[in-house]
């Protein structure tokens, strides 16, 4: 088990836990962050803080202390590529730079 700050972006994970104050806990789970949803980390601010994470068809920024507390474990290695996937799109950047 591990936080979802630990996801690489275009990773997966399945929820197990909320870890938050019992109000921020309850928010977040009426948007979907609920035990054995699946969530993926789709982007990060240029700063590295928020990230932007999909869950339910929805997309939600979480800044990294609330983050940090939200429990995942992994779903063996799946990772989500596409337009969205930062970390691909600035490696072909620098190719092509090259």
């Amino acid at each position: 088990m591990s936080a979802l700050t630990d996801l690489r972006i275009g990773e997966t994970a399945i929820l197990v836990a909320l870890d938050l104050p019992e109000s921020v806990q309850n928010y977040l789970m009426h948007m979907g962050f609920v035990p054995n949803a699946m969530v993926t980390a789709l982007r990060r601010a240029p700063a590295g803080d928020p990230t932007v994470y999909g869950i339910d068809g929805m997309e939600i920024a979480l800044r990294r202390e609330t983050a940090r507390a939200i429990r995942v474990k992994g779903t063996g290695g799946s990772r989500v590529t596409g337009p969205f996937d930062q970390e691909s799109n600035y490696r072909e950047l620098a190719e092509a730079i090259r």
